[in-house]
């Protein structure tokens, strides 16, 4: 049967790592001065690029990590590290003004990877497949999975819409809050690592 307390969880976790309202102003500030097809393309790339990333770690995560000779731990503190550049840019305002020229398709990078399937995502990803020892946990995994990036697709799909309701002002207030709040989820997932390391040694 499906394990909706195994969806449930893996759920909540990539929404507040994924952060599908924070990520629309972002979204919108790297792709201002498009046309709105192309807005809407690029929405569906930087998701399709997200949900491959997440799902080549979800299958061979750990194989991919002990090839590197990579720990979790470590995965986790370099993730809280590069959310943490990320979170200082939305609270310093470095967003609000697009460097990338027209050419570029942030699509890719830095909207698939590293700001949707970012550490932190991974590292949640590959230990709840590892945890999920029946068919039915597996199957509320890759749900849950699926779950949150149609929520991302939507979230992006729809920001202009988002946009006309909270204007300017709203976009600049969202990505502040955004940036606390990923600034205080970089942070405790450093002392994670560092914990985890320390209870292992």
């Amino acid at each position: 049967m499906f394990d909706v307390a195994v969806f449930g969880s893996l759920f909540l976790t990539l929404f507040v790592i994924m952060d599908p309202p924070g990520i629309t102003p972002i979204f919108l500030a790297l792709t201002a001065g498009r046309p709105a097809k192309v807005q809407r393309r690029m929405a569906f790339q930087a998701v399709a690029v997200a949900f491959g990333v997440i799902a080549v770690f979800g299958v061979l995560g750990q194989q991919i990590l002990d090839y590197l000779h990579v720990s979790v731990p470590a995965l986790m503190i370099a993730g809280g590290l590069l959310l943490l550049l990320i979170a200082l840019d939305l609270l310093t305002g470095k967003t609000d003004e697009p460097t990338q020229t027209k050419d570029v398709n942030v699509a890719l990078v830095p909207l698939g990877m590293p700001l949707l399937a970012g550490p932190g995502a991974i590292v949640s990803v590959i230990l709840a497949v590892q945890h999920a020892d029946s068919f039915a946990m597996q199957l509320s995994v890759w749900t849950a999975i699926l779950a949150m990036h149609v929520v991302l697709w939507l979230a992006m799909r729809y920001s202009l819409l988002i946009i006309r309701v909270i204007k300017d002002g709203g976009v600049v207030l969202v990505t502040r809050l955004a940036g606390m709040m990923l600034s205080a989820i970089a942070v405790q997932q450093i002392i994670n690592g560092i914990t985890q390391i320390v209870q292992n040694s």
